[in-house]
């Protein structure tokens, strides 16, 4: 099934709806810093720091690009591959980014861990729903009819959007949530990040070695490029394997070498002297007292 597509691919097309939640995210962290932040911390305390403020304004652009002219409107009407990497961006760099953003003060007057929010979200974000929502809703969004009908429909392709991102800070808490006891082992993380590249292989595979058409919104006669419909499938399909599962691995280096320096004597011993430390202090509080 061949379907039209513009000829002026590099055509400007304005986007109001992505200004608008970049313009939103910027007043809410500044209502956030500015207004909350100063009678929610106490005097000696940072609202945010650096790393806070490079992390968010890191997830904005990210977003803002995966987002805008010309990425979207390419992944939109062109190249599945770009619209895999369009979603790449959205899950595996933009929720992370964001978690990293929040301050702990934050994140806690938000969701009080010892109310009933707190626990309902201790109990959704544990690693085996996290992990089985973000991959239930990137095999659902690979199915054809869900990339077909949110090409041909744009509200439906910005809900499926909503959803992807949804999904992959639920999947990120583990690993980056802002409160520590959200936050599973090290050890954990590796395996729970292992785990989260494994599923994507499926339509991985059958993007890589599909033979025709598998999605008709982009089997038309306009090739950016001179890329063909099997060629970009299988461009897809490498995006999401290659790019995807090196991303993760190299999240999961990252957490082997913390573990690594952890548990190594030297810091074994300096934590022990640290621990001896703390306790001496508290003997002699309570003598004086």
């Amino acid at each position: 099934m061949t379907l039209a597509a513009s000829s002026d691919i590099w055509r400007f097309q304005f986007h109001p709806e992505v200004w608008i939640i970049i313009f939103g995210g910027f007043l809410l962290a500044l209502y956030a810093v500015k207004i909350v932040g100063p009678n929610a911390v106490q005097a000696d305390e940072p609202i945010y720091t650096r790393t806070n403020s490079i992390a968010f304004i890191a997830a904005m652009f990210s977003l803002w690009f995966a987002s805008d002219w010309p990425m979207h409107d390419i992944s939109e009407e062109y190249l599945y591959s770009a619209h895999m990497l369009q979603h790449l961006i959205i899950s595996l760099i933009v929720p992370p980014l964001l978690l990293l953003a929040f301050p702990n003060w934050l994140a806690r007057l938000l969701i009080s861990p010892t109310g009933k929010t707190g626990k309902l979200i201790s109990q959704l974000t544990r690693p085996v729903v996290a992990g089985f929502v973000y991959n239930f809703v990137i095999i659902v969004t690979h199915l054809p009819f869900t990339v077909n009908y949110s090409i041909e429909n744009g509200p439906f392709h910005y809900f499926v959007h909503l959803i992807v991102f949804f999904a992959s800070l639920w999947m990120w808490i583990p690993v980056m949530s802002p409160l520590p006891e959200l936050r599973k082992s090290l050890p954990a993380q590796m395996v729970y990040l292992f785990l989260m590249s494994v599923i994507p292989t499926v339509p991985a595979g059958f993007l890589t070695f599909a033979g025709g058409a598998l999605y008709d919104a982009y089997d038309h006669s306009v090739r950016l490029w001179g890329i063909d419909i099997t060629t970009d499938q299988q461009l897809a399909g490498l995006v999401m394997k290659l790019i995807g599962g090196i991303y993760l691995w190299v999240w999961i280096g990252s957490r082997f070498f913390q573990w690594s320096r952890k548990n190594s004597p030297e810091m074994v011993l300096v934590d022990s002297q640290k621990q001896s430390d703390l306790k001496e202090k508290e003997t002699d509080i309570n003598l004086k007292q």
